[in-house]
């Protein structure tokens, strides 16, 4: 792309400013795959669909995301941030507004929703792993953790206004106009994306000379980069057997997996419980609903500062290892007492508290993948995102299903024994051990708070050694799957 004379821009650095927009993208993206969990009740009642069966169509959408982060990964690095990122808003708008135009009376209508949603699942995918490239090709290391804050700010910002928001929407208008709501607004966002993004900061006709030196000279130069910002193939070997058989690997998957569980219980089912269990009208629904995102953003934030003071304070072990398995264990003491609470309001109160409190865990998750992996930081942490992602397909599906046949209370006991599982997990992992030498290198010469930088990733944010290992292995056996972008939110 040409670089254009630099001009006088606003006060806010332009980094700043696109960081910003960022923010702005998340959240979208959260209020198109969150949108459908408000109107499950509508969608359930006009398709004639149970909350089993409804859970599919959930399950759909993690599928899709899950399966895609690797091809999302490889598209970022190949055509940047910008031009996929703005294609991808454009196909969440699409499959948002066929979500909306499936006709109920169609034979087959509950498979179409279901690849609608898969699809639309598939587009999103590409969203973080094109914000981490952004990330590192704009921000110098020391203000790459306040910049995943900004931008992962949005899944809490995005979850937590898409209640009242849509809930308002289907009130008034229905639950497919809600749809076209989220299109429109995706849509345009992406449009003002496209036109004020660029890949990298030399291309940006506004980045002032003083800036643009302050970005090069900490940003880590990136081997054989083209001018565009980009990786080019590089044929490199990835010691799978090192990471598959890594103890720390397989401990951070499964609780991650455990994570994921629980954490999608909030996103995909709460709101119907509190109307369905709990008895809640659709507007009190909504304002308690918007509790457990709130709690999120506070606890992922909070954990990740925590997680490095203690870290720095008193042990490495501390602060990334007993921090989040203290968390997930009153995570999991939350849910049982939250279930179990007589009252609608005060068991809204509690099982947010408790999602607020897994959220302290999140940043704790990156942090070890990133210190452990080091070169291979993308690759590891992709896979223990995979988890994620997969423990959200099966809560999407089995929380409805264990409802129907135990009751809602059990939904949450299944839940909170996972989350007791994830923190037993944590006690595996060494966080002082090396996938590599290089992984102690990197972590050395990295500055500013590691925990920070991935506070918010909650199944969503890679580092810039996530584009050193797909330029080392996108050819060959397993080069798609050494990308492994992990997603969100």
């Amino acid at each position: 792309m040409k670089n254009f004379p630099r001009q006088s821009p606003p006060a806010l650095p332009i980094r700043y400013l696109l960081v910003i927009w960022l923010f702005v993208l998340s959240a979208v993206a959260y209020l198109d795959r969150t949108n459908i969990s408000i109107a499950g009740i509508q969608i359930g009642k006009e398709f004639a669909i149970d909350n089993t069966h409804l859970g599919w169509v959930f399950s759909a959408f993690l599928i899709g995301y899950a399966a895609f982060q690797v091809p999302a990964g490889l598209l970022v690095h190949k055509f940047g941030t910008r031009l996929v990122l703005t294609f991808a808003v454009l196909w969440w708008g699409l499959f948002t507004v066929l979500t909306a135009l499936v006709p109920p009376r169609l034979s087959s209508s509950v498979i179409v929703l279901v690849l609608v949603r898969f699809a639309l699942g598939s587009g999103e995918a590409t969203m973080y792993p094109a914000t981490s490239q952004f990330v590192e090709r704009w921000f110098p290391m020391r203000e790459r953790g306040k910049a995943n804050g900004i931008i992962f700010g949005g899944v809490g910002v995005g979850s937590g206004l898409t209640p009242p928001i849509v809930t308002a929407i289907v009130m008034h208008y229905g639950w497919r106009a809600s749809f076209w709501f989220s299109a429109v607004v995706g849509v345009i966002a992406g449009a003002v994306w496209y036109l004020v993004a660029r890949d990298t900061p030399e291309q940006h006709p506004l980045v002032r000379e003083h800036e643009l030196a302050l970005i090069l000279k900490e940003r880590d130069p990136a081997p054989d980069t083209t001018s565009s910002g980009r990786l080019p193939t590089v044929k490199r070997a990835v010691p799978w057997a090192q990471i598959f058989g890594s103890k720390e690997t397989l401990a951070l998957t499964l609780s991650y997996f455990c994570f994921g569980y629980v954490a999608w219980v909030f996103f995909g089912w709460f709101y119907i419980y509190l109307a369905q269990a709990r008895g809640l009208n659709l507007k009190t629904s909504a304002v308690y609903s918007m509790l457990p995102f709130v709690g999120m953003t506070i606890g992922c934030l909070a954990g990740g500062v925590a997680s490095d003071w203690l870290a720095h304070r008193f042990s490495l072990r501390l602060g990334r290892c007993l921090l989040p398995a203290s968390s997930m264990t009153l995570t999991a003491l939350l849910l049982v007492l939250g279930s179990r609470a007589e009252q609608a309001r005060t068991a809204g109160i509690v099982l947010a508290l408790g999602a607020g409190i897994l959220y302290v865990s999140a940043g704790c998750f990156w942090a070890v993948s990133a210190n452990f992996a080091g070169e291979y930081a993308g690759l590891t942490s992709g896979i223990m995102n995979m988890g994620a992602q997969i423990g959200g397909a099966c809560t999407a599906s089995l929380t409805p299903l264990i409802a129907a046949h135990f009751g809602w209370e059990m939904s949450f006991f299944v839940a909170a024994l996972l989350a007791l599982m994830g923190a037993l997990a944590w006690l595996l992992v060494d966080p002082k051990r090396e996938l590599t030498p290089a992984a102690r290198q990197w972590l050395s010469a990295s500055s500013g708070s590691i925990a920070s930088v991935y506070a918010f990733a909650d199944n969503t944010s890679i580092t810039e050694s996530a584009l050193a290992a797909a330029a080392a292995s996108v050819s060959g056996p397993g080069g798609a799957a050494s990308t492994a972008f992990p997603t969100h939110s």
